[in-house]
């Protein structure tokens, strides 16, 4: 068969706005599609929600692939092993209560099987603001990563979503902006993000779980954004809390969802 470039890129563009148009109006939009990001949107979407993730990188997985200083190995602890397990992920025994897994295939395992639970992942994209109303937060402001780092003058788009998951990691990148710019203040003890601490691994695997939650209405934060935001440690290489977080913030919204009624 004759191939004709013209089809080829008609292909791409089609299928690309097909699948934009699709995600315009979500349940849940997730940014940052690293471990928490990544389980939530699996959970969520096979619990019959419709969610989609924004990542601004290009590749998608969070600090998964380089494990322990590019020793692409990561630890869980025998707690979060059936996360792992439910998605088809090897996981070994190292000694009492640690195990290791593949980095590569973590990373790879959990983004294909987010997106074939139905939930697309938008890579290069940047979230550079929240839509918000009187009652909350109510979509995402998006731009290609590439015009952010360019410092181009390009004006975004916006998508709706009845709740938001700010899984950006150690940044908070959701959190931030809306501190920032919209009116009130977070459900933390001083009203404002509190900032990440230095590295306690025990302490911060327990702070990821029990800082999964709602921070301002309408947006919840899940994984090592929770700590950023409520001011837990960094935990390194150990991945268990980030994996539970993800669940338990799907958890979460899908209460909320169940219960506020109907789409804002």
């Amino acid at each position: 068969m004759a191939l004709d470039e013209r089809v080829i890129t008609k292909a791409i563009v089609d299928r690309y706005f097909e699948k934009i148009r699709g995600i315009l109006d979500l349940d849940v939009a997730i940014v940052g599609a690293g471990p928490a990001g990544l389980v939530a949107g699996y959970c969520l979407a096979t619990a019959g929600k419709k969610v989609a993730l924004f990542e601004r990188k290009l590749s998608v997985g969070g600090g998964m692939w380089g494990g322990g200083m590019l020793f692409n190995e990561i630890v869980v602890q025998e707690e979060a092993c059936h996360v792992l397990e439910e998605l088809g992920v090897s996981t070994r025994l190292y000694q009492e209560g640690y195990y290791t897994a593949d980095a590569v295939e973590t990373a790879s395992t959990l983004a294909s099987r987010c997106v074939k639970a139905g939930s697309p992942i938008f890579n290069a994209v940047s979230v550079e603001d929240v839509v918000m109303r009187p009652e909350g937060i109510v979509g995402l402001v998006i731009n290609w990563t590439a015009v952010e780092m360019a410092g181009l003058h390009v004006d975004p788009l916006a998508i709706r979503a009845r709740a938001v998951i700010d899984a950006t990691g150690h940044d908070a990148e959701v959190v931030k902006v809306v501190q920032k710019k919209v009116p009130g203040t977070l459900k933390t003890p001083s009203g404002a993000l509190e900032g990440e601490k230095s590295m306690w691994s025990e302490e911060a695997e327990r702070l990821t779980l029990e800082n999964t939650r709602e921070v301002f209405p309408g947006l919840f934060v899940a994984g090592m954004a929770a700590n950023a935001t409520f001011g837990g440690p960094r935990m390194g290489p150990i991945f268990g809390g980030m994996l539970l977080s993800g669940k338990k913030v799907a958890e979460l919204v899908f209460t909320f969802l169940e219960t506020a009624g109907s789409p804002r």
